[in-house]
């Protein structure tokens, strides 16, 4: 079994910083890719970034190209999400997820997720 645990999540206030983190636990973990999604109050569940657990390739929703950087540690089985240029909209739970599919912007795809962590950005 694999566990997610997310941290670094907070109050901030518009074009401020954030770094999210999610440690993962379990058996031998070697996912196809990490990703992160958002739930914002009253809407779905929405793709965030991924990145590939082996390899370089990352992916990101158009509305945070520029401002949130995904990265991994491979060794301590941990992901980041650096978030800069902090927007009132980015506000949401953030959840880590972990997929054994290439389709890695679906949530569907992912196999394990966290419990989420919540980041309110302030106008």
């Amino acid at each position: 079994q694999v566990q997610l645990v997310e941290s670094g999540g907070g109050l901030v206030q518009a074009g401020g910083s954030l770094r999210l983190s999610c440690a993962a636990s379990g058996r031998t973990f070697s996912p196809y890719a990490m990703g992160w999604f958002r739930r914002a109050p009253g809407k779905e569940r929405a793709f965030v970034a991924a990145i590939r657990w082996r390899g370089t390739s990352t992916y990101y929703a158009d509305s945070v190209k520029g401002r949130f950087a995904i990265s991994r540690d491979n060794a301590k089985n941990t992901v980041y999400l650096q978030m800069n240029s902090l927007k009132p909209e980015d506000t949401a739970v953030y959840y880590c997820a972990a997929s054994n599919s290439f389709d890695v912007t679906n949530p569907t795809a992912y196999n394990y997720w966290g419990q989420g962590t919540q980041v309110t950005v302030s106008s």
